[in-house]
């Protein structure tokens, strides 16, 4: 089972908004939300709360995939969120997740015994390829115990 099913299967936000999960790798991740009028705002694009669960999203599947195989040891959990809405989106967006910080350091902070913090980076375009939006999600690795 894929990173994209396992969360359409076990986060019900996912299917609400039919986020489509593009690609998921642990170096980026890339998840669609198409163009719904269910979701649309007073302007006819998408909701701004839409976009944020399509970022926020992005961020944790990238999590997800350059993480999983600590899930034994500690769990991921978002610490903190701060989105910029930049243009008016309009039609079908896609958010775009980049890890702030390497693998490597995360984990051996993690090895440490430390909680360890890292960014990531979503950036939200419309078809045309301009961004309409830009969120940071803080993620941390809580230790199980």
């Amino acid at each position: 089972m894929s990173i994209g099913e396992m969360l359409a299967a076990t986060v019900p936000m996912v299917r609400t908004l039919n986020l489509e999960y593009l690609e998921t790798t642990p170096e980026r991740a890339v998840l669609a939300l198409p163009d719904q009028g269910d979701f649309h705002n007073h302007i006819g694009g998408p909701h701004a709360g839409a976009m944020f669960t399509l970022a926020e999203s992005a961020s944790g599947a990238i999590v997800l995939a350059a993480f999983g195989d600590q899930l034994s040891r500690a769990v991921p959990l978002a610490v903190s969120a701060e989105i910029a809405y930049k243009k008016v989106a309009l039609g079908p967006v896609t958010a775009t997740a980049t890890l702030g910080r390497p693998i490597a350091d995360v984990v051996a902070e993690l090895d440490e015994g430390r909680r360890p913090e890292f960014p990531v980076a979503v950036a939200i375009t419309r078809e045309d390829g301009a961004v309409t939006g830009e969120m940071t999600v803080v993620w941390t690795l809580r230790p199980n115990g």
